[in-house]
């Protein structure tokens, strides 16, 4: 593989383009007239009924964006998974950003491989088509044979560096310049929140980068039976061609097509949803592009788990341990509603400066977050959420870091992924039996000290009513109790017995203590829950539900 591109500055980019202004100048034109005349189109015709009238729009949107190139296809990509966001005639449209763009000239492709790779694309590969089968904001795949076997052979658009280059220096300009005239409060971090877009655009673009983040990847989800990532061909691979093996499988973009495929929609969701999951909360190493045209439902999972294949890790992101502890926490504490920990938690991760006064916002919290776990919770999804919290970043000093950017599009993408296949689909009914189990299973000291603090109060006394919410939420119904209790149960008698577990039986044994004097109340209603939740009859069910889905 040959040398890597020049990393983001923004400092020094700004000063490259700013001394060519025969090529700033235009460009920005350019770019501000081209958004005016869209924002006067969809003000005179947005609101029209006349289906034409919006195919029309929605076939000029789609012409913009493309025609504005690959800064802008990725914002547009951003909008094509959310259906909550964006009408369902325009979202049509915007899903071809994906993959189905104008692909660049094929000559154009051979000479790329050539001098990348060494040799003509006939020498190298047995079948080499005349044409891409699918072609995105980046570059273009082609499928080639070799050995009997196909490979996915994606070649780098031409001229990528300078027009990325250029065109984050203008948005981050356009960003920092109009942000104060905007209706956003997102503190004064956009121009560092582009700057993330950037340096995630620069890395991207660099497939020598992102045959290192496939290895990684494949490595991180090699024990997960639902989980499939292409592997790398090396000797294919260059700073503008990546190649994998192919891939046959079905986009994650239409529940109809899967359904046509005998595929099962909600499993693949789940699969989805918790592979996401884990990449945040375990790995802190995550796929921080993962919409419809990245993903691949294949035959082989089950009707609860979809077997997925992730391709394209060209956008990756990491998160530190104390971001992804604390973010654990905070689930925790809406779980839990507590919601001046809550705040606590904003303000360590840095969404709230910490000369904030956090009791004025815990009645903001409890009317934004409250009753996720009660009656509303069949209402709630980040959409929502974020409506909400608009009024509430307004009235109060919420910021965004910029290191939450990708990590708040990476969420927002699969969720808006998952509402296509499901527009009931709602992220808490998994993602709050995930932090459950993580609790009740995981024995790392740092989920230990997590879990001590929703079992025990300040003063060592028993919370039973937080761990039967927390029992609750992982076992309120039969699915989950047959695939969830074996587990739990052997982690929870592994952990007691060792030598971790000696806070555990500690602070037990601390808890009966009250006034000088042992107090049982507490702890009866602790082993009570204990034995209806782990009866013999649920451990018996747990168990025929393992054997049968190992068979």
């Amino acid at each position: 593989m040959k040398g890597s591109y020049s990393k983001y500055s923004a400092k020094n980019d700004f000063f490259w383009l700013i001394l060519r202004p025969w090529i700033f100048i235009p460009r920005i034109l350019y770019i501000l007239l081209t958004f005016i005349f869209l924002f006067l189109r969809i003000l005179f015709q947005g609101n029209s009924k006349n289906k034409n009238v919006q195919k029309n729009l929605s076939k000029y949107l789609f012409d913009v964006i493309t025609d504005l190139g690959p800064c802008f296809i990725k914002l547009g990509q951003a909008l094509s998974t959310r259906p909550d966001l964006v009408r369902q005639d325009w979202l049509t449209e915007l899903t071809n950003l994906q993959d189905n763009l104008p692909a660049f000239d094929h000559k154009i492709a051979l000479k790329i491989i050539e001098e990348e790779l060494g040799s003509p694309a006939n020498e190298l590969f047995e079948e080499f088509p005349d044409s891409p089968i699918a072609s995105a904001s980046l570059g273009q795949v082609y499928k080639a044979k070799i050995n009997n076997s196909y490979l996915a052979v994606k070649v780098q658009r031409p001229n990528l560096y300078f027009l990325i280059r250029r065109d984050v220096v203008i948005l981050r300009f356009l960003a920092t310049f109009l942000s104060p005239l905007l209706p956003l409060n997102i503190g004064v971090g956009i121009g560092e929140i582009i700057d993330e877009f950037g340096k995630a655009l620069f890395d991207e673009i660099d497939y020598q980068k992102e045959a290192e983040n496939a290895l990684k990847f494949a490595n991180l989800f090699k024990e997960n039976p639902n989980i499939f990532i292409p592997k790398l061909e090396k000797q294919f691979s260059s700073k503008r061609i990546i190649t994998t093996s192919w891939i046959d499988g079905v986009k994650l973009r239409d529940r109809a097509l899967l359904e046509e495929n005998n595929l099962i929609p909600a499993s693949f969701i789940k699969t989805c949803v918790i592979s996401g999951l884990q990449q945040l909360f375990e790995f802190g190493y995550f796929h921080a592009d993962p919409h419809p045209g990245n993903m691949f439902a294949l035959k082989g999972g089950n009707a609860d788990c979809g077997y997925l294949a992730y391709v394209d890790f060209g956008m990756m992101d990491t998160i530190t341990n104390s971001d992804r502890l604390t973010l654990i926490k905070a689930i925790v504490h809406i779980i839990n509603e507590e919601y001046y920990l809550l705040a606590e938690d904003f303000q360590k991760l840095g969404f709230l400066t910490k000369e904030q006064d956090l009791q004025k916002l815990v009645e903001p919290l409890k009317e934004v977050l409250g009753g996720s776990l009660g009656a509303e919770v069949g209402n709630f999804n980040l959409k929502n959420v974020t409506d909400k919290f608009s009024k509430l970043m307004y009235s109060y000093p919420f910021r965004v870091p910029s290191r939450f950017a990708l990590i708040i599009r990476a969420v927002v993408s699969q969720e808006g992924l998952a509402l296509r296949l499901d527009p009931e689909f709602k992220i808490l009914k998994i993602a709050y039996p995930y932090i459950a189990k993580k609790l009740l299973t995981d024995n790392s000291e740092e989920i230990l000290e997590i879990l001590l603090e929703v079992v025990f109060d300040k003063k060592g006394q028993i919370q039973v009513e937080k761990v039967e919410s927390l029992l609750n939420i992982l076992f309120k119904d039969s699915e989950n109790i047959n695939s969830d209790l074996m587990p739990v149960a052997n982690a929870g008698l592994k952990l007691f017995v060792s030598k971790k577990g000696s806070e555990v039986r500690k602070n037990l044994l601390l808890s009966l203590i009250k006034d000088e004097k042992l107090e049982f109340t507490d702890a009866k209603k602790l082993l009570a829950l204990i034995r209806d939740t782990f009866s013999p009859l649920n451990i018996a069910k747990s168990a025929v539900q393992n054997i049968i889905s190992t068979v």
